[in-house]
C-alpha cells in the first residue's frame, strides 16, 4: 500500500513496480478465489496445466508478495517522515494507519479468505520501533533476521527431528518472517535515500543483480526438478529462493526503469500501482464474479492465466481513466480518512 502523496512527489518507478507486483499477486490469488472442498472437483494439473503450475512456483510464488512487502516498507518511511515534517507524531500516526488497515483487512477477509491486509497491519507494527534507529542498527538487525530465517529453512529442509526447537525453527522459517524482512529492507532503502538516488547507486545495484542471477537460476532449476519429483520439501525450497529472486527482480526493475522512455511506456501500470489498495481488493471481487459467471467448479493453472490477464487488463483501463478525474483511489481515500479523521478533495486538480 502506498501513502497519499502529490503527483510531483511520487517516485514513478515505485508505482510501476507496485503495479507489476499486483499482477504477480493476482496469479497466486486467483487459484484461491475458489475454495477447493475435499471430495469435490479438483484443479487439473495434467499436461500444460502442470507446466504452468511449476512456472508459477519458479517465477511468481512468494516473490511478488515479497516485492509488495518491500514497497510497503518504503511506504512506511515516506509516510512517517512526511508526517514528522508537518509537525505530526510519525509513529503514532502510522500506528493509527495500521489500525485502519487492520479493520479494512478484517472486512476484506469476508470477501476473500486469503487477504493479506490484516496480516500486513499486524506485522507492520514491528516496524514502528525502527523509525528513529540508525541505518547501521537497522542493517545489523536485518542481517541477523535474514540469517536466522535462512538457517531455519535449511534446518527444516535437511534435519528431520529437531525436538523441542521445532516450533521456534518453524516460526523463524515462516513466511511472516520473510514479509518482515522485506518490510525492514524497504524501510532501510528509503531511510538511506537509496530509492531516490538509483542512478548514484547503479554500480552497487548491478553487483546485486549479478550476484543474485546465478542463485535465481539455481533455485529455478531446483524448484523445477523438485516439482517433477513431487518433493514434500518444495515449499521450503521455494522459501529459500525467495530472497535472492526478489533481489534479482528488484535490482533489474530499478535499473530498467532508469530509462525514462521505458518508464513513460509503463505509465498505465504505474496508475494500477498508484491505487494498489483499491486494485488489490477489487481483484478478489472481480475474480469471484468471473469465476461465478464462467461456472468454474475448480480453477486450473490455465484458468489462472486467462482470468489474471483479463482482470489486470480491466484494472489498467479503469486506473488510467480514474486518474484523469481523481487524484487518489476510492479505498485510498477511505484509508486516508480513517488515518487522519478528515476528508480530502478526491478530484484531480
Amino acid at each position: 500500500m502506498n501513502p497519499s502523496i502529490t503527483q510531483k512527489e511520487r517516485i514513478i518507478s515505485l508505482d510501476i513496480i507496485r503495479g507489476i507486483a499486483l499482477l504477480g499477486i493476482l496469479f497466486i490469488n486467483v487459484g484461491a478465489f475458489k475454495i477447493v472442498i475435499e471430495g469435490g472437483p479438483m484443479p487439473n494439473y495434467s499436461g500444460i496445466n502442470g507446466v504452468i503450475d511449476i512456472l508459477i512456483d519458479i517465477f511468481i510464488e512468494k516473490k511478488f508478495f515479497s516485492i509488495f512487502s518491500f514497497l510497503f516498507g518504503i511506504g512506511f518511511y515516506i509516510f512517517a517522515s512526511r508526517a514528522e515534517s508537518r509537525g505530526d507524531k510519525p509513529r503514532l500516526r502510522f500506528f493509527r494507519r495500521l489500525m485502519a488497515l487492520l479493520l479494512l483487512g478484517i472486512i476484506h477477509i469476508f470477501i476473500f479468505w486469503g487477504s493479506i491486509l490484516a496480516i500486513y497491519a499486524i506485522i507492520g507494527l514491528f516496524l514502528i520501533p525502527f523509525y528513529h534507529a540508525k541505518i547501521s542498527t537497522i542493517g545489523k538487525w536485518l542481517g541477523v533476521i535474514i540469517s536466522l530465517h535462512i538457517i531455519s529453512n535449511l534446518i527444516m529442509l535437511y534435519v528431520s527431528d529437531i525436538g523441542i526447537l521445532t516450533n521456534i525453527i518453524a516460526f523463524l522459517a515462516n513466511d511472516v518472517i520473510a514479509i518482515f524482512i522485506m518490510f525492514l529492507s524497504g524501510f532501510l532503502a528509503a531511510k538511506a535515500e537509496w530509492i531516490r538516488h538509483i542512478s548514484k547507486w547503479s554500480k552497487q545495484i548491478k553487483w546485486i543483480q549479478a550476484g543474485t542471477l546465478p542463485l535465481f537460476i539455481g533455485f529455478s532449476i531446483w524448484i523445477w526438478f523438485s516439482s517433477q519429483a513431487k518433493s514434500q520439501s518444495l515449499d521450503t525450497i521455494i522459501s529459500l529462493g525467495v530472497l535472492p529472486t526478489t533481489l534479482f527482480y528488484l535490482s533489474t526493475l530499478f535499473l530498467i526503469l532508469e530509462n525514462k522512455i521505458i518508464a513513460k511506456f509503463l505509465q498505465p501500470i504505474a496508475r494500477v500501482g498508484q491505487m494498489a489498495f483499491t486494485n488489490y481488493v477489487a481483484q478478489s471481487i472481480i475474480g469471484l464474479v468471473i469465476i461465478s459467471v464462467l461456472g468454474l467448479e475448480a480453477v486450473s493453472p490455465n484458468d489462472i492465466i486467462i482470468i489474471s490477464v483479463l482482470i489486470y487488463a480491466l484494472q489498467i483501463i479503469f486506473s488510467v481513466i480514474w486518474f484523469k478525474y481523481f487524484k487518489m483511489g476510492p479505498l485510498e481515500k477511505v484509508w486516508r480518512f480513517m488515518t487522519y479523521g478528515r476528508m480530502s478533495n478526491l478530484k484531480s486538480s
